[in-house]
């Protein structure tokens, strides 16, 4: 563990806390929008005196950063950024965040802590399967493991079969990848005839999607590996804001002296103690080129003590979003509860959609779902039944289910599409 994994709590709180009022300072003065919303909310920098003073200030949205697209969240000027990265934009603008030199160091330190944590060590080689480019997951991913002292195979996104060959010929220790891209990646060893309990492969750090504790045994299962979390968003950073440790693989320890969590309520806002479910908030504490103030997430929930690194609070592993949550017939229903029931469901893939329609004047869900390659054609109409009863019994809907052909459904090289809702189309 570094030095600040080794702080006790006074000390982080005194360290959170001097950072916390330059961050704040830091945003009133340099961007605009926080001028105007701290003045709107009748708060001022030096209103901060304790960390629970954070809770006066006004909340961050994504709209705010499209509103301010594409620089106008930036409080350092354009000769001090060293990098720009951006959000795919696909459900409007999207979000552009900025990072000064010393951000990129403080973002590779990060990593490189996130990549220990997870078990890897100086001289092992590390497979990014990330996508590179403005998305933060491949570059993030790859300063980290450099930082480490790791050597970076930098694989990137696609070409699936190559990919196989890579891992197989050049024997990384270490895979960092969505776990949806890692379920297809261990279809294409088996369709190579080979097994991928044998590769040289012993960890995966997994993110950038929800992802349920049942994937997390199948891809164990098949892969022979350790599979972890790691947690980030471009917003706040990119990937390394929070980390699982290969030890306990109890949750995500959030890395602190960086980046100050708080749960709020979804509703009504207000901040709940620790242990309670709610929506995850992050403010930065050391950003110099675009500082976020209490930004809302979405993601979904609860901090706890920290265990394999003390000085941090661990966040649960997240399986769900306030903005992914579908609502059908008045029940809330998210697709990581789907995943949970495909996965203990025999004769199944872990490939799956959900597909939202109407019918009748009525929401409908159908889940499209493949069938293992040995599963026989009455099993599959049995795993089907199963599945449809499954999501009654414990989500409390009823639901199609349409069981399809291996190698049939959508394949993801990044983040996987989930939901495809045709409710209002001709």
């Amino acid at each position: 563990m570094d030095d600040a994994e080794r702080l006790g709590a006074d000390e982080l709180q005194d360290l959170q806390l001097k950072r916390l009022q330059w961050t704040l300072a830091h945003a009133y003065a340099n961007v605009p929008l926080y001028t105007r919303k701290f003045d709107a909310a009748g708060v001022h920098p030096d209103d901060c005196r304790s960390l629970a003073d954070l809770a006066k200030f006004p909340f961050t949205t994504k709209h705010d950063l499209r509103d301010e697209y594409p620089f106008g969240m930036f409080a350092v000027p354009q000769s001090d950024v060293r990098r720009i990265h951006a959000s795919s934009g696909t459900t409007g603008k999207p979000t552009v965040v900025g990072y000064t030199e010393r951000d990129i160091d403080t973002w590779a330190g990060v990593m490189a802590r996130s990549i220990r944590a997870a078990g890897g060590r100086p001289g092992h080689k590390v497979h990014v399967a990330y996508g590179y480019g403005l998305f933060t997951g491949g570059l993030g991913a790859h300063y980290g493991a450099e930082k480490l002292g790791c050597t970076v195979i930098p694989a990137s996104g696609g070409m699936t079969a190559r990919q196989v060959q890579i891992i197989n010929d050049f024997r990384p220790e270490i895979i960092m990848v969505t776990p949806s891209y890692m379920l297809t990646l261990l279809d294409e060893f088996e369709r190579q005839g080979l097994d991928p309990r044998q590769s040289s492969l012993r960890v995966g750090i997994f993110g950038a999607e929800p992802w349920t504790e049942q994937m997390r045994a199948e891809i164990e299962e098949r892969a022979d590996l350790d599979a972890v979390d790691i947690y980030g968003l471009s917003e706040v950073m990119g990937p390394g804001v929070a980390q699982e440790c290969v030890e306990t693989k109890d949750g995500l320890h959030v890395w602190e002296d960086h980046f100050y969590p708080e749960i709020v309520d979804p509703v009504d806002e207000c901040v709940l103690a620790e242990g309670e479910t709610g929506e995850l908030l992050f403010t930065s504490l050391t950003k110099q080129a675009l500082p976020i103030i209490r930004y809302r997430t979405r993601d979904l929930t609860r901090l706890l003590p920290g265990t394999a690194r003390p000085a941090f609070r661990r966040m649960e592993k997240v399986t769900g979003r306030s903005d992914d949550m579908i609502i059908l017939r008045g029940v809330n229903v998210f697709p990581t509860q789907i995943e949970e029931i495909v996965l203990r469901t025999e004769g199944l893939a872990p490939h799956f959609q959900i597909r939202l329609s109407t019918q009748d004047r009525m929401d409908a869900l159908t889940v499209l779902v493949e069938a293992r390659a040995e599963t026989a054609t009455d099993r599959r109409i049995d795993a089907a039944a199963e599945l449809v009863a499954g999501i009654k019994d414990s989500v409390g809907v009823s639901v199609a289910v349409d069981v399809s052909d291996p190698d049939t459904l959508e394949r993801s090289v990044g983040k996987m599409r989930r939901v495809i809702d045709e409710r209002g189309r001709p």
